[in-house]
């Protein structure tokens, strides 16, 4: 059965995209497709979509399948994207679009290890096709710089506690699956009352982020992505939590305030309103960037 999925901020990127003026557009994130055709029923002459998660360009796939003959799905990290442009003779586009943060299908689909709501290996590759696993990870890194992972990338006060507790754990049990993390992480915590989200649920995301690389040159692909816009053309960010936000917001006010001829199309960021919030909760941390190329 395909993965039920809901595009966060639809609306408001395809407003700001404004793909009724034809051209080349870019989905850097184009997951399952859901953006992209949004983009292309309004009126986007050529799309290019890039994932490093093949499973989700097979969906894109088919969810793609009416405009085939204008669509190019391609296996790769949107950090890429001035190789993958410059490999078709590309030096200009007309609109981009980055859907950062991992998907619902990444989250919802079992033996991905993105979740700790399952028991299964704990892998949380966005790319399962290369690089080391969170379990590979944890086997052998540094108890300071675990720590540090933790703190910087889940803003976890208790980052040393949970550090020592894994690297406690591994050195008679490897840690092999997304429940044994969790639960070193719920026991390595004070215990208290009634909390709001579970214990484990910011050390999963520092260690998502830290296995998927995914502020790592965050600015640069942002900076890079918008030198390609041609004049008129608009690119368009929506992120999931304060670290990536943090970096669109400063690179983009960097762009806006030099000399590349860029203004800001959103002062404030976009956020989901009420209707999509009662009908998708996860889009409740969703905010949505934009700039425009003047010249």
């Amino acid at each position: 059965m395909e993965p039920i999925h809901e595009p966060v901020l639809l609306n408001e990127a395809i407003d700001v995209l404004d793909p009724s003026r034809g051209g080349i557009f870019v989905d850097s994130t184009v997951g399952l497709g859901g953006h992209a055709r949004a983009i292309l029923e309004a009126g986007a002459t050529r799309l290019l979509g890039l994932d490093r998660d093949q499973s989700a360009l097979d969906i894109a796939a088919q969810t793609l399948t009416p405009w085939q003959d204008r669509v190019e799905l391609i296996h790769a990290d949107y950090r890429e994207l001035p190789t993958v442009l410059a490999a078709r003779g590309i030096d200009g586009i007309d609109g981009v679009l980055a859907d950062l943060g991992v998907s619902s299908m990444q989250f919802d689909a079992p033996g991905r290890g993105f979740s700790f709501r399952r028991d299964e290996p704990l892998d949380m590759r966005m790319d399962q096709t290369s690089g080391p696993t969170a379990a590979q990870l944890l086997g052998d890194v540094d108890e300071s710089d675990l720590a540090d992972v933790i703190y910087r990338y889940g803003e976890e006060r208790f980052s040393r506690r949970i550090a020592r507790r894994i690297v406690e754990t591994r050195r008679t049990t490897p840690i092999a699956t997304t429940t044994q993390l969790a639960d070193i992480v719920r026991r390595a915590l004070p215990r208290k009352g009634y909390q709001r989200i579970d214990p484990a649920t910011r050390t999963f995301q520092a260690l998502r982020i830290w296995v998927n690389r995914e502020l790592d040159g965050l600015d640069l692909f942002l900076l890079a992505a918008a030198r390609l816009l041609r004049r008129g053309a608009r690119f368009a960010v929506i992120t999931f939590h304060s670290l990536e936000d943090r970096v669109v917001k400063h690179t983009f006010r960097a762009l806006t305030a030099g000399e590349e001829a860029v203004r800001l199309l959103t002062k404030k960021p976009l956020v989901p309103d009420d209707s999509e919030l009662a009908r998708n909760p996860r889009a409740r941390s969703a905010k949505l960037r934009a700039i425009e190329r003047l010249v």
